[in-house]
C-alpha cells in the first residue's frame, strides 16, 4: 500500500512542519551527492561503507572500513541519511511526509527532531544486536521513520490513511483506518524480521531496524509529545 494523505487528523496547529521538510531536504541532498559519486567508480562504495552502519564494527568482530568517521559511532547518525536508490529514498520520504508532519505538529519542532533521531538510534541498536557479526552496511531513514509511524498511531489512533493499492497495472484508491494500515505494516516487518534471523545471510531490507524503531517510538512518544501544549493549541484554534 502506498500512502499519500492522512485524514481525520485533529492537528493542534497548522504550522509549517519545518523539521519534517528539512529532514526530507537533507536526505535528498545526501542522495544527490551519492548519485554524483556514482559516476566516479569506487568512490561511492567507499562513501557508503564509511558512513553506513556496519554491525560487526560495534561488536569488534571486524575492523572499521577505511574513511569511517572518528569516533566511528557517528555512523549511528550518518547512516540514517543514506539511501540505496530511488525507490528506497522515495518510499521513505513519502512515509515521512505523510505521517511526520502530524507528529511534528503535536510535539513541536525540536522535540520531534529529538524523537526522530532517538527512534533511529533504537532501530540501529536492534539491527546491531540481531546481526552482530555482519559486515554488510546498513543504511536508510526507515528505522527512524518507523518510530514516527508508531508515534502517529498513538497520537492519532482514530485517523484514516488515504492509500493506493496496486492491483497489477491498476492502482485502487482506498481509505484505511490508521491502526489497520500501520498495524499490518508492523506485522509484516515483524514477520520478515523473525524470518531473517534464521537466514544464512542477512542482506536486503533491515526489518529488525524497522521493528526497533517502531518499538522505540511506541515506548517514547508520550515522553516527547506535549499533551498540555496540544490541548491549549486545540482550544485556541477552535475559538
Amino acid at each position: 500500500m502506498i500512502p499519500y494523505r492522512a485524514d481525520d487528523v485533529d492537528d493542534p496547529t497548522q504550522a509549517l512542519p519545518v523539521v519534517t521538510v528539512g529532514l526530507i531536504v537533507v536526505n535528498f541532498i545526501v542522495f544527490f551527492y551519492e548519485l554524483a559519486l556514482g559516476g566516479l567508480g569506487s568512490q561511492l562504495d567507499s562513501f557508503i561503507n564509511a558512513y553506513s552502519l556496519v554491525p560487526c564494527e560495534y561488536s569488534h568482530q571486524c575492523a572499521a572500513y577505511a574513511g569511517t568517521p572518528n569516533p566511528f559511532w557517528l555512523t549511528l547518525f550518518t547512516s540514517m541519511f543514506l539511501h540505496a536508490g530511488w525507490t528506497h529514498i522515495l518510499g521513505n520520504m513519502l512515509f515521512l511526509f505523510v505521517f511526520g508532519i502530524h507528529v511534528e505538529r503535536s510535539m513541536g519542532g525540536l522535540r520531534y527532531l529529538a524523537f526522530y533521531l532517538t527512534c533511529g538510534l533504537g532501530a540501529n541498536a536492534l539491527e546491531i544486536a540481531t546481526a552482530v557479526g555482519s559486515n554488510l552496511p546498513g543504511l536508510g531513514a526507515s528505522g527512524a521513520i518507523s518510530g514516527v509511524l508508531a508515534g502517529y498511531l498513538l497520537l492519532y489512533p482514530s485517523s484514516h490513511v488515504r492509500t493506493l493499492i496496486p492491483l497489477g497495472f491498476i492502482f485502487w484508491a482506498a481509505r484505511v483506518p490508521a491502526w489497520v494500515f500501520i498495524g499490518l505494516w508492523f506485522l509484516l516487518q515483524l514477520f520478515n524480521g523473525l524470518a531473517s534471523l534464521s537466514a544464512a545471510t542477512s542482506g536486503g531490507v533491515a526489518y529488525s531496524a524497522h521493528v526497533g524503531g517502531f518499538a522505540t517510538g511506541l515506548l517514547l512518544v508520550r515522553l516527547f509529545a506535549q499533551s498540555s501544549r496540544v490541548s491549549q493549541l486545540r482550544v485556541y484554534h477552535r475559538t
